[in-house]
């Protein structure tokens, strides 16, 4: 009697709840869509006021649903293979770019991400998926400041969750093909319609539910602007990567910051396929780089160097000049140059080794030859004096191995042998060498700061061509002379802060054959010695100066060292001991005081 009563009560439940058919329910709502497009006349009602935000976002949730009930099979459900078979999302692009009703691009963006964010099965390998996806981000890469920029970048950030996830999707995402094995993925694009056809043979009730709405469809495409098909799904001029580096220019701080960790989470794609692809095969590394020259061309032809160094700290994150500095001319473009070099060092650091070493080739070529260089090298004493400052700050805030590798071999050269006697470069080194004994002071400064800061980077280059490479094969303490045993208190170096005491323990040695050491004296010193012992106690430097001891230093240096170096010293550790030009004795001090500082003991 009691089996009777919950049967009976069963059959009631169901009576009065039918089940719902999902496919004949997500048709319904696409089908009021298409509706509208052909029976609505008011061109000005915007989107949000008509039912297609309701109808998208419930075909959204019948498509969430629907993978949910089918989680055990893993495989497509009819709703999503609907979708995929009429081309929904091609269609839903170009109502986009028509943008009618007005607003209807945000809605779409809208869409798009939030399909390919919670519906889990894979999509963007087909071809009715990764093209739509190209379509919809060249419209919004071909409108600076547009009204769409936070749905835009929400939307490629969903595209580059999905790379990091899945590198193999960069290639469909920027280009709609594999550039090996093109079979394969026609094969895999054509996959997902079979099913669905192998669907259809079996015995459904809603398998004849989609050709219902085939005549509202075509007569929406004739109303529709036709949209020109591609060959091979190439892409045009604007794609993930332009798109990006668009909205990283956005006036709104937080869609430009979105954007930038966006791109630096595409650039840090642990495949070497995705990553090799990302520099040989898309516009990444030139867009990053192009951007970066423009800025430095918006710069003020002239800066005063106190204005640069004051902006210390300018951070990709906040690449705005602080409020509390002094304001002047190119204050806020030199801060936003700041910036994007600072964000270019941190995408050169967090990327891949492949995508770093090519962005950082491109900033040294773009940037530090094209630009950079011919203004080091001008005769115009503005331009040298503005290109030096802005090169400082530049080092002052570089940190990437391999774009101070890069900048290491733009100043210095790449050649690692000893200098030679007969040797008269023209190199830019040599260049800055001799703006150290410019006959403007505010060049000698500057070019004196930037070897400084030069002279701070952790790179074995720098310390060997600066000092090394001159002093290789002429040693100028007798080998195998006994040390005194006063040494340390007869030089009495003052403690550096940024070279240690066990630097000649660091690795730079000398070659295993030197040539025969210079004649010495009983004591076994050379002249040289004799004089770097005479060195006043403590060092002095231009700022505290006995002039009268420290002349007297310079005369004897003159005459008794001079012959034991001049040959073949090089052309950076004469500049100390040549006779005071009209500068004064300053800079030649402060010349001195930089040689003895990279290199203790000398």
């Amino acid at each position: 009697m009691l089996s009777r009563l919950g049967a009976l009560l069963q059959e009631a439940v169901g009576a009065r709840e039918p089940s719902i058919d999902l496919l004949e329910a997500f048709v319904e709502h696409w089908k009021g869509i298409t509706n509208y497009y052909i029976e609505s006349t008011d061109e000005n009602t915007p989107a949000k006021k008509t039912d297609i935000p309701w109808r998208l976002k419930q075909m959204l949730d019948i498509l969430v649903y629907e993978e949910k009930q089918q989680a055990a099979t893993s495989e497509a459900g009819p709703c999503l293979e609907y979708l995929l078979q009429h081309k929904i999302l091609e269609t839903l692009c170009t109502l986009g770019k028509a943008e009618y009703p007005p607003g209807m691009r945000q809605q779409v963006l809208q869409f798009f991400s939030k399909v390919l964010a919670q519906v889990q099965h894979p999509l963007l390998h087909y071809l009715n998926v990764h093209r739509p996806v190209q379509k919809l981000l060249r419209l919004g890469g071909t409108v600076p400041g547009s009204l769409t920029e936070k749905e835009e970048v929400q939307f490629t950030t969903v595209l580059c969750s999905k790379i990091q996830q899945d590198p193999a999707l960069l290639t469909y995402i920027l280009e709609g093909k594999k550039t090996t094995g093109r079979k394969k993925a026609s094969r895999e694009a054509t996959a997902l319609p079979k099913e669905a056809a192998g669907v259809k043979d079996k015995d459904r009730p809603h398998s004849r539910a989609p050709d219902r709405s085939a005549c509202g469809a075509q007569a929406l495409s004739t109303q529709l602007p036709a949209e020109a098909e591609e060959p091979g799904g190439g892409t045009g001029e604007s794609n993930l990567i332009t798109s990006l580096i668009g909205l990283c220019k956005s006036k709104k701080g937080r869609v430009a910051l979105k954007a930038q960790e966006n791109l630096l989470l595409l650039v840090s794609v642990a495949s070497q396929a995705a990553a090799t692809y990302l520099v040989q095969s898309s516009p990444c590394c030139p867009a990053i780089v192009e951007h970066l020259c423009q800025l430095y061309q918006s710069l003020p032809a002239f800066l005063d160097p106190a204005d640069v160094a004051a902006l210390e700290g300018i951070s990709w994150r906040l690449p705005t000049a602080p409020s509390d500095e002094a304001s002047f001319p190119g204050k806020e473009a030199l801060a936003a140059f700041l910036g994007w070099f600072d964000y270019c060092d941190q995408l050169i650091t967090e990327a891949h080794t492949v995508v770093s070493d090519a962005l950082a080739k491109a900033v040294a070529e773009k940037l530090f030859v094209e630009i950079l260089q011919p203004q080091l090298l001008h005769v115009s004493e503005q331009s040298v004096l503005t290109a030096t400052a802005l090169l400082t700050a530049l080092l002052r805030q570089l940190r990437s191995p391999a774009l101070l590798r890069e900048a290491v071999a733009f100043l210095l050269g790449t050649d690692p042998q000893p200098a030679a006697p007969e040797d008269s470069p023209h190199t830019l080194c040599a260049h800055l060498v001799r703006h150290c004994d410019h006959l403007s002071d505010e060049i000698s400064i500057a070019t004196l700061r930037l070897f400084e800061e030069l002279l701070q980077k952790p790179h074995e280059q720098i310390i060997h061509s600066l000092i090394l490479r001159h002093l290789e094969g002429r040693p100028y303490v007798a080998r195998g002379s006994p040390e005194p045993e006063s040494y340390e208190d007869t030089l009495d170096l003052e403690e550096d802060p940024y070279f240690t005491d066990g630097f000649l323990d660091s690795g730079f040695q000398p070659s295993t054959k030197p040539p025969p050491a210079p004649a010495t004296n009983p004591d076994g010193k050379t002249a040289v010695t004799e004089i770097v012992n005479r060195k006043p106690r403590p060092r002095l430097s231009w700022r505290r100066l006995d002039t009268t001891h420290t002349s007297t230093m310079l005369m004897d240096c003159s005459r008794s060292a001079a012959p034991e170096w001049r040959p073949g010293a090089g052309h950076w550790l004469p500049h100390p001991w040549t006779p005071m030009s009209p500068n004064g004795l300053s800079l030649r001090v402060t010349s001195s005081e930089c040689c003895s500082t990279a290199c203790p003991g000398f």
